[in-house]
């Protein structure tokens, strides 16, 4: 990446099932706190599976949107506003709106599916009372790039505005689109990350009938078992995480707080299945090369990777084999989590946390955990932070984002000193 323009993160928000904001989410991963729950937004009488990362007691703010726009809109475009908000006010910048103008702040979301819980409840409508019951809002409702827009009408921001679907590369791929918007020179501000909500029957029949999701109903909070040997399947997760990112010498120049740099980026396919990876995790370690090589470091210097992690009995095995490759010997130095073991899996959403997780770990010299790690599996022979989080200083962090079609993201974040 370009040594002319150090790009940083200043501001950060997100919303899930371990809580509405940053301060409370990440007091609970440091306490290794499980945010998997039995749904109770739905009804799942008709599906197997009967837990997720669901986000409990959580209405958004009325200056966001009114009680009567609230329900026009499907719930990851309530989460992408809320995760927003509180992301553009810790960066300090809501306070003084003249530093950037309007037109030099951009909004990137990574949304992987859109608004399926909308979509469900549309097609209900339109078979049981027929097309002229089918809201006027339904589209706006549910499209992807509605997150990003509604942020961008709500906030003011008149920069580039779109969203990127990639599977749960999303907010990965996202965040990288958003990098290269500043290192262009065409914006000044990027408020980037991603959004999800697939808490329906529809969209988890889907991933029930792949075989994908754990089905441990009766031990919800120990569900979610990355790296374990009894592990199941990835447990359902939904929210958003969300960034600003601007360059060093503004946000110096307007005594922000800078709490990390994003200084490397990497995307690659596994050209391999439309769902399984790569067996050798060939397409995870070219992008983890890449990540590195565009960071301009070597690999000895990343201490800590936020893995993808799902949980899955191939996905775990494929990506270490790809940390494996891509480090060397010092794979067995690295501290690896993930901390899906607690929030479940946001797909599209799931690099915008796990980015904020990345970057609070340098920020804090607090390594996440990767809590429900009993029983590490003998082909994940990596130091995964069992279930404790560890005070560990790092002065780089990777996070991975793995998507179907094969499509891969890293990121990486360095410590701001």
């Amino acid at each position: 990446m370009s040594q002319d323009k150090r790009i940083v993160i200043t501001g950060m928000g997100t919303i899930n099932g371990l809580g509405h904001d940053l301060s409370s989410v990440w007091g609970n991963v440091v306490e290794g706190k499980p945010g998997v729950s039995t749904i109770e937004s739905f009804d799942t009488s008709i599906i197997p599976v009967k837990i997720a990362g669901e986000i409990k007691n959580f209405t958004i703010a009325e200056d966001l949107l009114t009680y009567k726009e609230a329900p026009r809109f499907d719930k990851f475009i309530h989460y992408a506003l809320h995760a927003a908000k509180e992301a553009y006010v810790h960066s300090g910048l809501s306070e003084d709106k003249s530093v950037y103008k309007p037109e030099r702040i951009g909004t990137i979301l990574g949304v992987g599916m859109g608004g399926f819980p909308n979509i469900q409840e549309t097609h209900s409508i339109l078979l049981e009372k027929g097309v002229r019951r089918v809201s006027p809002f339904f589209v706006p409702a549910v499209v992807p790039n509605l997150s990003a827009g509604m942020i961008a009408i709500k906030l003011g921001f008149k920069g580039a505005n779109f969203s990127v679907s990639s599977a749960c590369a999303s907010a990965g791929h996202a965040m990288s689109t958003a990098v290269a918007e500043i290192l262009s020179g065409r914006h000044d501000v990027v408020i980037t990350g991603g959004a999800e909500c697939t808490m329906c029957t529809l969209a988890m029949s889907g991933f029930i009938s792949m075989k994908a999701l754990s089905r441990r109903n009766d031990e919800p909070k120990k569900a979610s078992r990355p790296f374990d040997i009894d592990r199941d399947g990835f447990v359902m997760g939904e929210g958003a995480g969300i960034i600003v990112i601007e360059t060093l010498e503004k946000a110096k120049a307007r005594g922000a707080t800078i709490y990390a740099e994003l200084v490397g980026i990497g995307a690659s396919d596994d050209a391999y299945h439309i769902t399984a990876p790569h067996p050798e995790g060939d397409g995870a370690y070219q992008c983890m090369m890449q990540a590195i090589e565009s960071a301009g470091i070597s690999p000895e210097d990343v201490g800590y990777i936020n893995a993808h992690g799902t949980a899955t009995p191939l996905g775990d095995i494929a990506e270490t084999k790809a940390i494996k490759k891509t480090f060397g010997d010092h794979a067995y130095n690295l501290q690896v989590s993930s901390t899906k073991s607690m929030t479940g899996h946001l797909l599209g959403a799931a690099g915008g946390i796990e980015s904020i997780f990345s970057i609070m770990a340098l920020h804090t010299g607090i390594i996440p955990p990767t809590i429900n790690l009993d029983n590490q599996d003998p082909q994940c022979d990596l130091q995964y932070v069992p279930n404790k989080a560890l005070k560990h200083q790092a002065e780089y962090s990777l996070n991975n984002s793995f998507g179907f079609g094969g499509t891969n993201s890293s990121l990486i974040f360095k410590r701001y000193s």
